[in-house]
């Protein structure tokens, strides 16, 4: 974004520190959500993808493209990437044709995400993808017990992927090939709080992972169905929300015109926004009365990757 952005001007404003944790696991955080080893992430998001999650460990096994750099290979964005319901199922059969026998039972989520459910822990931790991203992945594989185990799993699964008929109609159309997949966010379903988690009243939402966070936290949840002026409008009394922004609300300078225009007029009493940077997150926090701070200029999005 350029030094004249909306957002830009509003982090010029911001009281801004850094957190050491990709934003996914800031949020569990938020949200008490313990890592053992991982932040059970991918149960919690299943719970409302359409699959009876039960008592097994989950894992998020999404689909990405792999690079190979020099002498290594690096995880490429997006991740996961966008494939299409039909590719995603004729792929997750051939997974679960060859695992069977290993206990590995992949699915598919309403979402169109892919999962991995196990019966039992598999002595393995994960990074999460945002850790990974554009590094070489070999410093970003499965550790543990079973680290050799899982390594294994994921050369079988390059094996299948390669020349599967589903990523021949990708190369078709110009789409990047299936090369592999990325597991994280590993866990059992946690039990459900019986008091509130935060003092967030309202999730707003764009995925499943959101969702199912507001139902384990006990608040409500409400998809993203409205412009940002009319979710503010809809939501003033309410203390506390939560509004995750879509792609293309972040890319839209009028969702941040729209969020300065409502600090000005003081509908909300304080942001906080939490951006992604990678292993960081950035986290801005503006009261209406730091608007008033003249003195602090903009500076290029550049400037706060730090």
């Amino acid at each position: 974004m350029p030094q004249n952005s909306m957002l830009a001007h509003l982090l010029s404003k911001a009281d801004i520190s850094y957190v050491n944790l990709p934003l996914e696991a800031l949020v569990c955080e938020q949200y008490h959500l313990a890592s053992v080893p991982d932040y059970p992430i991918a149960a919690i998001a299943a719970s409302e993808d359409g699959l009876d999650v039960g008592s097994a460990y989950w894992l998020r096994a999404d689909p990405v493209y792999l690079v190979l750099q020099r002498d290594s290979f690096s995880l490429s964005e997006p991740c996961p990437l966008p494939v299409l319901r039909q590719h995603a199922e004729a792929i997750i059969a051939s997974f679960n044709q060859h695992f069977e026998q290993d206990g590995l039972k992949f699915c598919l989520g309403n979402s169109g995400a892919w999962y991995v459910r196990l019966e039992q822990p598999p002595q393995v931790s994960t990074v999460l993808p945002a850790m990974a991203m554009g590094k070489n992945i070999a410093h970003y594989m499965p550790q543990g017990a079973a680290a050799s185990v899982w390594v294994a799993y994921l050369n079988e699964v390059q094996m299948l992927l390669h020349g599967h008929a589903a990523n021949a109609a990708r190369e078709l159309v110009g789409d990047v090939v299936i090369n592999s997949i990325w597991l994280s966010g590993g866990g059992v379903m946690p039990a459900a709080l019986t008091t509130k988690a935060t003092a967030i009243d309202c999730i707003i939402g764009n995925s499943v992972f959101y969702q199912g966070l507001a139902r384990h936290s006990g608040i409500v949840y409400q998809e993203v169905s409205l412009s940002v002026q009319d979710t503010i409008s809809q939501f003033t009394k309410q203390s506390n929300v939560r509004l995750q922004l879509t792609q293309e609300m972040l890319l839209e300078e009028q969702t941040f015109q729209v969020l300065l225009n409502a600090l000005n007029t003081k509908k909300i009493s304080q942001l906080v926004i939490n951006l992604a940077c990678y292993e960081q997150t950035l986290v801005a926090k503006i009261n209406p009365i730091d608007l008033y701070k003249f003195w602090r200029k903009s500076k290029p999005m550049s400037a706060y990757l730090v």
